[in-house]
């Protein structure tokens, strides 16, 4: 228990500290900068812990097992559940949904924070890409919040 919520301070801190240093002005360009920053530090995380926790893993037969690897294993080693639902039109786009997101869950209920619900959600997407990456997929991955702490994670797999 401890150790999950050094994890969500330690996220806090991480936002706070990369869009306090970048956005003098706080305008789109620096916001995009941010969402970047952050982004691409969970992308070498993901890349990271992916590789890890596959170590003595069986080869994935297809993208379909991949992110199911995803939503349960690394789910659960990263935010200690699993994702709630995963939906897929079996053409390379997967929808996965946690109704509790762990790290949107110190926020209220209300809309009130809605507007800074990306910029806490930019890092969990390049883990998830980072993850994708290093076994051989590459997608984009996005983010959105409807209603706070639920959100999904659309990840499109590139085609070549």
């Amino acid at each position: 228990m401890a150790d999950k919520s050094l994890f969500e301070f330690l996220h806090m801190e991480m936002v706070a500290y990369v869009y306090q240093h970048q956005n003098g002005d706080n305008n789109n360009q620096e916001r995009g900068s941010s969402l970047t920053t952050l982004e691409g530090m969970g992308f070498r995380v993901g890349q990271g812990l992916i590789e890890r926790f596959t170590k003595d893993t069986p080869s994935f037969k297809d993208d379909l097992d991949v992110v199911k690897f995803l939503c349960k294993d690394l789910w659960i080693n990263l935010f200690r559940k699993q994702i709630d639902n995963l939906r897929t039109n079996h053409q390379g786009t997967y929808v996965l949904q946690d109704n509790k997101f762990s790290l949107l869950t110190q926020f209220s209920n209300s809309k009130q924070y809605m507007e800074e619900a990306p910029k806490y959600l930019a890092y969990t997407c390049g883990m998830v890409r980072g993850a994708l990456s290093n076994l051989s997929i590459d997608s984009v991955v996005t983010a959105e919040v409807s209603v706070m702490p639920a959100c999904k994670f659309q990840v499109v797999i590139q085609r070549s």
